[in-house]
């Protein structure tokens, strides 16, 4: 948490202070790290964790208009385990595991080098659970993949070739599953 703090101090920091180039320029290929906090709700239980991943894309700006398509592959730590559910001394570690998206955004250059958006898409998101008895018998391993979709928020900063971003998303699965994720992300554009 303290370096998505420390991010977003930073981006907000660079905003405020002269530009590198004159004009922004969010027309391209792009390609990104992205990390941040993670938490995913099942049945009204949340538990919290980091996220960390990468994404490419291209945006296309038209006067103050940009609208772009990306792709994101990321991972994280949240996980929740339970003990003694069926029997005295086992555990179920149920745990988020990598999630894809693809969709769209559309965003407005709100100064020349930043630019506030919305986004919406398609997201699959894996849940692995691992259920241990304490014995060798009765042991299982499982996924389920959980198709949704994701709506986002941010706000990203054109440095020439680089670019920087803060962003909130959320995530709506099958099965009662959601989450919410506050990311940084640092890339390039091409």
């Amino acid at each position: 948490m303290r370096t998505l703090v420390v991010s977003a101090i930073a981006l907000a920091a660079a905003t405020a202070t002269p530009a590198l180039a004159q004009d922004g320029d969010f027309t391209g290929p792009h390609a990104e790290v992205v990390a941040g906090w993670d938490h995913v709700s099942a049945d009204g239980e949340g538990q919290s964790g980091f996220t960390y991943g990468g994404s490419i894309g291209y945006d296309y700006q038209i006067g103050s208009l940009v609208v772009g398509v990306s792709g994101e592959v990321t991972g994280s730590t949240t996980d929740r385990s339970f003990h003694d559910v069926a029997t005295a001394g086992d555990t179920l570690k149920s745990e988020a595991g990598r999630d894809y998206y693809a969709g769209g955004r559309i965003g407005y250059v709100v100064m020349p080098q930043t630019l506030v958006y919305g986004s919406v898409g398609y997201t699959n998101a894996r849940v692995n659970y691992d259920y241990n008895t304490g014995t060798n018998v009765g042991n299982f391993e499982r996924h389920d993949d959980l198709d949704g979709i994701r709506l986002g928020a941010g706000v990203e900063r054109d440095f020439g070739p680089f670019l920087g971003k803060i962003e909130y998303r959320y995530s709506n699965y099958e099965q009662d599953f959601s989450r919410h994720q506050v990311l940084a992300g640092l890339g390039v554009r091409f």
